[in-house]
């Protein structure tokens, strides 16, 4: 009865998760699209903590210390920092619109649900529907840096890919090794750090964040 109730709490947490990826894409201010997630990231640290508790793996709870820490704490504040630094509220032209990327969205969780159904019953994996939210969370990510001009607003994509394998490998796996979860949390620190670098500096040279500048440099 716990593990069935467990496995509930875990599909809730992940639902919840693959819910603030449409928040993200929905929304255009990007001190928001931060809040949205660091509230993603304490959904996931909630997620493995559960997994921990479920599988009796101790060191997944030190991994979603981490996950509160880094991602919740450290990598919003400093994405705070860098958009006061810009002085870049909102971002007004995307190269999807919001209705258009909410649908294709949409269909990006189809497809991840669609691709994974075969996938589930050759492994064992703690619920049957975390392995395609993480898909789909990988998926969305990936269409955000693509359908987003600001490079603040790109980088919460990246970081909402690595979000979503996280959440594949912990539900895959029941929590990775902890020297490689060690290894992934300093490689995300420290891109978040070279990202709000690069920000800067972007916007010292174009007078902008507008990723799209970069393209003339080409010409």
């Amino acid at each position: 009865m716990l593990s069935e109730m467990g496995s509930q709490l875990i599909d809730l947490c992940s639902a919840l998760l693959l819910l603030t990826c449409f928040a993200i894409v929905a929304q255009r201010r990007l001190a928001a699209c931060v809040d949205l997630f660091a509230l993603q990231s304490a959904f996931l640290a909630g997620t493995a903590a559960l997994v921990g508790f479920l599988t009796d793996n101790h060191h997944v709870y030190v991994t979603a210390t981490m996950t509160g820490v880094v991602k919740v704490i450290v990598i919003p504040v400093v994405l705070k920092k860098v958009i006061q630094r810009l002085n870049v509220k909102r971002e007004l032209v995307m190269n999807v619109n919001v209705p258009v990327a909410l649908l294709i969205c949409g269909a990006l969780v189809i497809l991840a649900f669609f691709i994974t159904r075969p996938i589930i019953p050759l492994g064992h994996v703690l619920t049957r529907d975390s392995l395609a939210i993480a898909l789909a969370i990988i998926l969305i990510g990936l269409f955000t840096m693509i359908a987003r001009q600001k490079a603040v607003t790109q980088l919460v994509g990246f970081l909402v890919v690595e979000n979503g394998l996280f959440l594949g490998a912990t539900a895959a796996t029941h929590g990775m090794p902890f020297v490689v979860e060690l290894g992934v949390f300093f490689d995300v620190l420290v891109a978040a750090l070279i990202a709000g670098i690069y920000t800067n500096r972007l916007q010292d040279a174009f007078d902008s964040v507008d990723t799209s500048h970069l393209t003339g440099l080409k010409e």
